[in-house]
């Protein structure tokens, strides 16, 4: 009987199974563009960075759950992808049903579809929690798991039984979201419950990545690269959310810079993808280098067009494009030469591997070009190659000479 229900466990978590939930999520994301059109919306306008984590997400998962699928980290991204779809599709008929009096079939339906956010809630940080071989990390924390999910199941039963009390009584009004109103914290409807509810979220949420710090501390090896991929996507993550936000509260071209921020979302399943995988693990040091040299560049790149703009336009008196002219060619100019400083000083403090490989290169150059005896220079470069490279063999072969 055990052997039976594995094998038919295993046998639904498939590759197939896979490629079906990623077609799903697919039709779903292209659901949405006629559904949004039809609501007078735009597509993109109040779910880009929705979207912008859970395509890349599901696609991220699709590709895990086809390589490795008994590693449930494939599933915790493909899931919580086609619940967010799911929820947004069905938002957006609601607001086609009951706002816009399409008079579509199956709005009862949409309503309780719409609640499908709250598990995508509760699962999505399990995919914090599990990285990156879907196991616990000790059996210490069985029973926190055990209370998170009940939590979880806790408010997704709340939820879906007020949808069903407003359904069975008639009395369905939707936002501009398509939730129903009876949830407008405005209006106190469930909002002490949410409160507390999202507090004991945030609390679980923060001690999942504390984990994964402490546990990035003591890790070595491959285990180690594992986690520096995930703190370096999950930083770049945050910094292009907390930009897009900000920016997207503004008119113009701010908010098309918002959009394009939501763009840098994707760092943070492509960096559990790569973990999850193995993929070039130790490139994350050369990556974590080169993103800490350009951040630095660009905002003293910045920083100096700024002033040399305000310089331009405020002391010395140029008009406008003048000014902006030649501070663009200055910031071109200092480009190249202060990026090389700061790229030797972020790599001589975060990558120091390739810093030291960098001197002993160099070093070796410079004795290069005084050496004069063939045998002298085929040992200092042999050394060198060890040094720099640390290869489980060397060999040198001198065209018309000997081994």
């Amino acid at each position: 009987m055990t052997d039976g229900g594995t094998t038919r466990r295993f046998r639904l978590a498939s590759p197939v199974t896979a490629l079906v939930l990623g077609c799903v999520v697919l039709l779903l994301a292209a659901a949405l563009v006629p559904l949004s059109i039809m609501a007078h919306q735009n597509p993109l306008e109040n779910t880009g960075i929705g979207l912008g984590i859970a395509v890349p997400f599901a696609a991220v998962g699709m590709v895990v759950a086809r390589r490795l699928p008994r590693n449930p980290m494939g599933w915790l991204m493909l899931a919580p992808s086609v619940l967010f779809l799911v929820g947004t599709d069905a938002g957006v008929y609601d607001v086609i049903d009951y706002r816009l009096g399409g008079h579509l079939p199956g709005g009862p339906v949409a309503v309780m579809l719409y609640q499908a956010w709250a598990p995508l809630l509760a699962l999505l940080p399990l995919v914090i929690l599990l990285f990156p071989d879907g196991r616990l990390p000790s059996p210490r924390w069985r029973w926190p798991l055990r209370m998170y999910l009940v939590l979880g199941l806790g408010f997704t039963a709340s939820l879906t039984v007020l949808a069903a009390a407003t359904i069975i009584e008639h009395g369905i009004h939707v936002d501009a979201i398509g939730q129903l109103t009876v949830f407008d914290h405005s209006s106190g409807g469930g909002s002490g419950v949410t409160a507390v509810t999202f507090v004991l979220f945030l609390g679980f949420w923060l001690s999942f990545a504390s984990r994964q710090v402490a546990a990035w501390r003591r890790a070595t090896g491959d285990r180690r690269q594992q986690y520096k991929w995930l703190m370096t996507g999950g930083a770049i993550c945050v910094v292009f959310l907390i930009g897009a936000v900000i920016t997207g509260g503004y008119r113009g071209v701010w908010h098309l810079v918002s959009g394009i921020l939501t763009v840098g979302l994707i760092a943070l399943p492509l960096s559990i993808g790569i973990g999850i995988l193995k993929y070039r693990l130790y490139e994350i040091d050369r990556i974590i280098s080169r993103t800490l040299a350009y951040a630095i560049v660009t905002g003293l790149l910045v920083g100096v067009y700024a002033g040399l703009v305000l310089l331009a336009t405020r002391v010395l008196g140029f008009k406008g494009p003048v000014a902006v002219a030649a501070s663009t060619l200055a910031a071109a100019a200092l480009f190249a030469p202060v990026r090389r400083r700061v790229q030797h000083i972020v790599d001589r403090r975060f990558n120091r591997a390739r810093y030291n490989a960098d001197q002993t290169v160099a070093a070796f150059a410079a004795r290069l070009q005084g050496a004069v005896d063939l045998d002298t220079v085929r040992t200092d470069l042999t050394g060198v190659v060890h040094a720099a490279l640390e290869p489980a063999h060397v060999s040198l072969w001198i065209a018309g000479g000997d081994r």
